[in-house]
C-alpha cells in the first residue's frame, strides 16, 4: 500500500525504460509536472523483469507491477489495477493513459477519484479469432473508462472523430493536446555518410508501422549515395518485430542501414542526418517521432490515416500519402528533398510553436488545475 499523498497519479502500462511514442508522453507529462511542482505518480507493469518494483525516475515516484505473461504487445499483470487503485486512492487527480490492460477494473477501484483519460490510439491488433475476442473485450473496458472519467484528451480532434470511441467521448469534457515533443536540434550527423539523400525512419520495428512500404519506395530511387537510416526497437519491440519479413529486401540493397535503438542525443543526431523522415505507418495514431523531425526542420512523409496526418495538416509541412503505397511514398520523399531552405525554418518554427513540451504542459495543467479545483469546490459546499 502506497504511503505518500500524490497531487497526481498516472496510469500507464509502459513506462521508461522502454522506448516508444507512449512512453515518452507519458514521462514528459509526469517529469514535466514535477518539475513545475506537482507530487506525481506513475503506476506500470514490470515490462522488464529486472526493474524495480519501486523506483524514482527524474523526480517520480515509479511502481511497477509484476507481468504474468505476454500476449503479442499486451502484458497481463494481474494485480497491476489494483496497485493502480491503491496509488490513485492517495491521489488529488488519476491521469489513465489509453490503451492500458485492466482500465475497466481500475477505474472501478479508484471511482471516488477524478479523472482524465487519454486515449493515444484505438487498439490495433493482428486479425485472428483470438484478437478480435480481446479487441472486443478491451473495447468495452475502454468505454467504460471513458464514461467514468470527469475529462477526456486526445491528440487531436482529427483522431477523436475517427475513433472508435467517439460516440462516448462526445458526451464527455474532450479537450484536443498535442502530445509533448521534444525539441532535439543541436544534434550532429554522425549517421551521414555521403551528400546523397538521406532518408530516415525511427520507431518500434513492427509491421504496423510500414517497413516494409517504406524499403521498397526507398528502393526506387536510384542515385547509389542516397542511404535509408532505420532506427528503432526489433529485439524487445512490443509486438512481433517486423524485421525479419522484410530482411531479405534490405539485404539487397546495400544502401539500406539498420541503426538499432536510438536514445538521447543520438536520436538528434540522426535528425541532423537526414534530408526527409518517412514515417507509413498502416495503423493512425500522432507520430511524436514525425513531429520531432518537424521541428529540426526535416520536412516529413506519412500516411493519409486520421490521427498519423495531424502533424502535417497542422503545419502543411510534409506529404500525406495512401496507406501501403510504395510509389506514392517514393514521390513524396523525392519532391520533399529539393524542398527550399527558408521554407523549412518557417515551417519548422510553427512546429516547434504548436508541439512543444511546454505548450503541451500549459494545455495539461490547465486541465489538471480545474478539475482539481472543481472536485475541492464540490467537497466544501
Amino acid at each position: 500500500m502506497p504511503d505518500k499523498k500524490y497531487d497526481l497519479t498516472i496510469a500507464a502500462t509502459y513506462y521508461e525504460p522502454y522506448v516508444s511514442g507512449f512512453t515518452q508522453t507519458v514521462r514528459s507529462i509526469a517529469e514535466g509536472l514535477s518539475n513545475r511542482g506537482w507530487r506525481v505518480a506513475v503506476v506500470a507493469a514490470q515490462h522488464d523483469p529486472e526493474l524495480p518494483l519501486r523506483d524514482v525516475v527524474g523526480g517520480v515516484d515509479v511502481y511497477r507491477s509484476p507481468v504474468l505473461m505476454r500476449a503479442g504487445r499486451r502484458l497481463i499483470a494481474p494485480r497491476y489495477p489494483i496497485l493502480a487503485g491503491q496509488v490513485a486512492g492517495n491521489s488529488s487527480l488519476l491521469h489513465l493513459n489509453l490503451p492500458t490492460s485492466g482500465a475497466g477494473l481500475l477505474t472501478s477501484l479508484a471511482r471516488r477519484v477524478p479523472m482524465v483519460s487519454m486515449l493515444h490510439a484505438d487498439p490495433h491488433l493482428p486479425q485472428s479469432r483470438f484478437s478480435q475476442g480481446l479487441r472486443h473485450a478491451s473495447d468495452v473496458a475502454y468505454r467504460a473508462a471513458i464514461r467514468r472519467s470527469d475529462a477526456v484528451v486526445a491528440t487531436s480532434h482529427d483522431q477523436a472523430y475517427a475513433s472508435r470511441f467517439w460516440p462516448v467521448i462526445r458526451h464527455r469534457n474532450f479537450t484536443p493536446i498535442a502530445p509533448p515533443c521534444l525539441d532535439r536540434r543541436g544534434g550532429q550527423p554522425h549517421y551521414r555518410e555521403t551528400r546523397g539523400l538521406h532518408v530516415g525512419f525511427l520507431g518500434r520495428i513492427v509491421a504496423d508501422k510500414g517497413i516494409g512500404y517504406l524499403v521498397r519506395a526507398f528502393q526506387r530511387i536510384t542515385d547509389p549515395d542516397a542511404r535509408l537510416l532505420i532506427a528503432g526497437n526489433y529485439h524487445t519491440a512490443a509486438g512481433r518485430s517486423d524485421l525479419p519479413v522484410v530482411q531479405a529486401e534490405i539485404d539487397r540493397d546495400s544502401r539500406v542501414r539498420i541503426l538499432g535503438e536510438l536514445r538521447g542525443r543520438e536520436v538528434n543526431d540522426l535528425y541532423a542526418s537526414i534530408d526527409v523522415f518517412a514515417l507509413p505507418t498502416v495503423a493512425g495514431s500522432f507520430g511524436t517521432v514525425l513531429a520531432e523531425a518537424m521541428m529540426c526542420g526535416v520536412p516529413s512523409v506519412t500516411t493519409d490515416l486520421p490521427g498519423s496526418r495531424y502533424p502535417v495538416t497542422a503545419t502543411g509541412f510534409g506529404r500525406l500519402i495512401p496507406a501501403g503505397d510504395p510509389r506514392a511514398l517514393e514521390r513524396a520523399i523525392s519532391e520533399l528533398a529539393t524542398a527550399p531552405r527558408e521554407w523549412k525554418e518557417q515551417k519548422a518554427r510553427a512546429a516547434r510553436a504548436r508541439f512543444s513540451v511546454a505548450t503541451s504542459l500549459d494545455a495539461h495543467e490547465v486541465l489538471f488545475t480545474s478539475l482539481r479545483e472543481r472536485t475541492a469546490s464540490r467537497q466544501h459546499r
